[in-house]
């Protein structure tokens, strides 16, 4: 059956990220389970959990409306291609987890050409091959299926609290405003986390 999402909507989340690429390729498709199944975003009432931070969260956050700055867009830094979300009008929610397979045969080769072009560059050949790789790859994801790319689970637990607007505080250290709930504290001073990470004072 193939990606659902209409072309223009496919094209103005490349231009938000900048290009198309596999990883774009899996948020795009994430983000097409949770459209269907709890809808966009008006104003904070679709969450979404990512539990990674490659280039698919772009795709949800643009296709879905969940941002960081409202504070229903939440990062676990798992390193997991999985997404949770939560329609907060009735409760329904849904894991959408990638299968192991989802990148295919040759994303291996991909890999190591991505480490090689890291490492030391890539010949004319190479990048031909990495480049030609990506597209398959992007236009597979983009072709298939959604049972094929995604295990669909319901989530256990109740959704994330609404974001809270709390006070800010000076830092006994940098003197930089600081939220509150992010102050530490070492021999009686309260401390920013970049603060409170450096060596005490006579050290």
């Amino acid at each position: 059956m193939g990606c659902r999402v209409a072309n223009e909507l496919i094209e103005a989340t490349i231009r938000f990220h900048g290009h198309m690429c596999p990883g774009l390729a899996v948020g795009i498709r994430a983000a097409e389970v949770a459209l269907r199944e709890v809808g966009r975003d008006g104003d904070e009432e679709i969450v979404a959990v990512v539990e990674t931070d490659m280039c698919g969260v772009d795709a949800v956050q643009y296709l879905t409306g969940c941002t960081f700055g409202k504070g229903n867009l939440i990062h676990l830094d798992y390193g997991k291609n999985a997404f949770s979300f939560y329609r907060r009008s009735d409760g329904k929610s849904l894991r959408v987890v990638a299968r192991p397979a989802i990148l295919g045969d040759e994303v291996k080769t991909l890999a190591e050409l991505h480490r090689k072009m890291n490492a030391e560059g890539l010949s004319e050949e190479e990048e031909g091959r990495w480049q030609a790789i990506r597209r398959k790859i992007t236009d597979e994801l983009m072709q298939k299926d959604i049972e094929e790319l995604f295990d669909v689970k319901p989530v256990q637990g109740d959704p994330p609290a609404r974001a809270r607007i709390l006070s800010s505080l000076p830092c006994d250290g940098c003197g930089e405003a600081v939220m509150e709930t992010r102050l530490r504290v070492r021999d009686d001073r309260r401390l920013c986390a970049a603060c409170f990470n450096l060596p005490p004072r006579g050290a």
